[in-house]
């Protein structure tokens, strides 16, 4: 441990696995597509940009995607959401800094990424919907189904690596 008097250690650097973006390209691409696919639905539907990126930001926090969680992080920063309620998120359920509808994303958000484990309740679509209405809830799904395929190639290969922010 240091003090801020102290040297600090260097980093540690995680290794790429697998340069997916010159690999892969035509994956790549069409992942790029996908994700701008799920935002324009989401636009259309009225699904806030704090609420994208803190869908986003949950799945990739349950999903190990360190690029993820850096640039997902950064862009609820930027999309309103403030520390304190950044800093919650892994707690959500025991919060009381998240809506109604945000905890209902949440919930679809953790229930898709954990879908290996258990099918998604349809207690969890309905509240959902119950929530935003059907427009909204598939736009909510779309982002989830998109970030954990993200999550996925970045955890998996690590071809993206966040730079660090002063």
């Amino acid at each position: 441990m240091t003090t801020d008097t102290a040297p600090r250690a260097p980093f540690v650097r995680v290794p790429r696995r697998l340069d997916v973006d010159h690999l892969a390209p035509s994956f790549s691409e069409a992942m790029g597509a996908l994700d701008a696919a799920a935002t324009a639905d989401a636009e259309r539907a009225g699904v806030a940009p704090a609420v994208r990126e803190l869908v986003r930001l949950r799945a990739s926090q349950l999903n190990g995607c360190s690029y993820c969680v850096d640039l997902h992080s950064q862009a609820a920063l930027d999309a309103g959401v403030d520390a304190q309620r950044l800093l919650a998120l892994p707690v959500w359920r025991e919060s009381s800094f998240f809506t109604a509808a945000e905890r209902a994303a949440l919930e679809l958000a953790e229930a898709v990424v954990r879908l290996s484990v258990a099918e998604v309740p349809a207690a969890v679509v309905d509240g959902l919907v119950a929530e935003v209405g059907e427009e909204t809830a598939a736009a909510v799904l779309a982002l989830v189904v998109t970030v954990v395929a993200w999550n996925g190639i970045g955890a998996t290969a690590r071809c993206w690596s966040p730079a660090r922010r002063r």
